[in-house]
């Protein structure tokens, strides 16, 4: 027996086509329309930030290390007055980021709401990170305030690529500033790395190792004296970056908080 075909213009499926028509166009019109304001915003941003470009910052940005493939060295204040013209915006973030542009970069953290932040691009943003600028200040912008950042923060500090970790660190001493203390296991995890980071690390990842036990250290007499314990057999110890860091937790438990 020969099936019947529906014929095309059944009124269901011709109604049934012409709303699935009709809803693929309105969906196709808003995506458009939503991409043109995009590039409209990224359009006036960069008109704003040449008019605000600064070369004597820039230089000595690059004369101390910080190198950007563009750079029009604009001032953090005035970065933070142009991000207060727009709304948070998770599309307007990311087209910023993907900018090779010092400004955009610190723009897309300002600009990029928490709630549509999921883990994995944290992690995508994270090992874009190339200098210390825009770690310090994607973690005082955005990471910080993750409702994931603590367990996002020790992923990040287990990792051995210098900037993933010292985000990781600047994060936690950041959270570490705000909410205050851990629980035991999470405590004798951080140390372990931090110390690890701090006697085998960059520079960088050595300060910002640093600042996180600072932060942890702040917090109590119990803490301090945690890390007094953990450094004392470093005292006479033959490896240098041992000593530093016995003498710089030794001098800062003797300094009045």
């Amino acid at each position: 027996m020969q099936m019947a075909r529906v014929r095309d213009n059944h009124p269901v499926s011709s109604a049934f086509a012409s709303n699935r028509v009709s809803w693929f166009s309105d969906s196709s019109l808003w995506t458009i329309i939503q991409v043109m304001e995009i590039k409209e915003q990224l359009k006036e941003i960069k008109t704003q930030l040449r008019l605000s470009m600064n070369g004597a910052v820039s230089q000595s940005m690059r004369e101390k290390g910080l190198v950007y493939k563009l750079n029009f060295g604009v001032e953090l204040p005035r970065i933070k007055s142009i991000a207060a013209k727009y709304e948070k915006s998770h599309a307007l973030a990311q087209a910023l980021w993907k900018e090779e542009i010092r400004e955009c970069k610190i723009l897309a953290g300002l600009l990029q709401p928490t709630e549509s932040f999921l883990p994995e691009i944290a992690d995508i943003w994270v090992e874009d990170i190339r200098n210390i600028e825009i770690a310090e200040l994607t973690c005082m912008n955005l990471f910080q305030h993750l409702p994931y950042a603590p367990a996002k923060s020790f992923h990040w500090i287990a990792n051995d690529r210098e900037y993933i970790q010292i985000c990781g660190f600047l994060t936690i001493a950041r959270l570490l500033t705000k909410k205050g203390d851990m629980d035991e296991r999470v405590e004798n995890e951080f140390l372990d790395q931090a110390i690890t980071a701090f006697l085998s690390g960059s520079y960088h990842t050595r300060n910002a190792a640093m600042t996180a036990i600072r932060c942890y250290m702040q917090h109590s007499e119990e803490n301090a004296f945690r890390v007094c314990r953990q450094v004392e057999k470093m005292e006479d110890s033959s490896q240098e970056s041992e000593q530093l860091l016995y003498r710089w937790v030794k001098e800062y438990t003797e300094t009045p908080f």
